[in-house]
């Protein structure tokens, strides 16, 4: 077994390294943090200096091998060159390994009764149809269809109009509309609450997906035994002058998935009832379903845009 050496003045931990070894390797960092030293931006100089360090003591802690930082470098570029303008392989390295999880944390800091912001994702596309009130988001998509209803509001309770609501998810076979077509649009749109901060539309119901795992990031899924697979859920991003933008998901309870989501999304608040309506059962705009069908509340509480 391998000897530890414990500092506790700096809490690294570095294995059967000799005090002229140590010496070496601390002259190198403080070099390296000396070359931020007149960097102009302050912000720019405390990221880049706080990275160096951290990235410094992971690659002492662990005591990397040159074949595994090379593997490491081939793994990145792998991840560069699969990446395109539909796939981010970035983003999903980014999301499972809970850093995206943890910035969204960082930037949107609990704030009373405001509804709590999960990862964006990277299916996201500017140019959703817009759909009226009632509106269908499905476009053709396969999947069964869901009622979507709720109120936007302020963390005062007031309700609130106008805002810009953007819904999308991935069809029942798992994928989302840009992986079969770039240019393709369906399960996904935008619409705005109403005078009374209330919403409604159709959506499909969210079933579980893997996200890309044929990819750098799907290997590396594998090699350390975790599921590619993301809870069900259905994406919201809402917009409103001087409120906090929220980005979320709502996530069916009951999902056996629902804890072990590969990107780490899912929260207790988020997680909602999605009724399951057997055939026939009237729809609350009176569209016809052929088949069964679901319904989901979410009412979204919207943060101030300093809060």
């Amino acid at each position: 077994m391998p000897s530890f050496v414990n500092d506790a003045a700096r809490g690294h931990i570095y294995r059967d390294v000799t005090p002229a070894q140590r010496t070496i390797e601390d002259q190198l960092v403080e070099k390296v943090v000396q070359s931020f030293d007149h960097t102009p931006d302050p912000r720019l100089k405390e990221v880049m200096v706080s990275l160096v360090q951290h990235l410094h003591s992971f690659i002492r802690e662990v005591r990397l091998t040159e074949a595994e930082w090379g593997a490491a470098i081939e793994f990145l570029t792998r991840a560069g060159h699969i990446t395109d303008d539909v796939r981010q392989e970035f983003v999903l390295l980014s999301d499972t390994l809970g850093a995206s999880m943890q910035t969204i944390n960082i930037n949107n800091a609990a704030y009373q009764d405001a509804t709590e912001a999960t990862v964006f994702g990277p299916f996201f596309v500017e140019d959703s149809p817009r759909v009226e009130r009632g509106g269908d988001i499905a476009f053709g998509a396969p999947g069964e269809a869901c009622w979507v209803e709720g109120n936007v509001t302020g963390t005062d309770g007031n309700p609130l109009a106008g805002a810009r609501i953007e819904v999308w998810e991935a069809d029942e076979d798992g994928l989302y509309d840009v992986q079969y077509d770039a240019g393709k649009r369906s399960a996904r749109g935008h619409l705005h609450s109403d005078t009374d901060g209330s919403y409604c539309f159709w959506a499909l119901t969210p079933t579980p997906y893997p996200i890309p795992d044929d990819g750098p990031v799907g290997q590396l899924l594998t090699a350390v035994g975790r599921s590619p697979l993301r809870a069900s859920h259905l994406h919201f991003m809402v917009t409103r002058e001087g409120r906090r933008t929220l980005v979320t998901h709502i996530f069916p309870a009951g999902d056996p998935i629902l804890w072990d989501d590969s990107v780490f999304g899912v929260k207790q608040s988020l997680i909602k009832r999605f009724e399951q309506q057997p055939a026939g059962t009237p729809t609350p705009d009176g569209r016809i379903i052929d088949g069964a069908w679901s319904r989901v509340r979410f009412d979204i509480v919207l943060a101030p845009s300093d809060a």
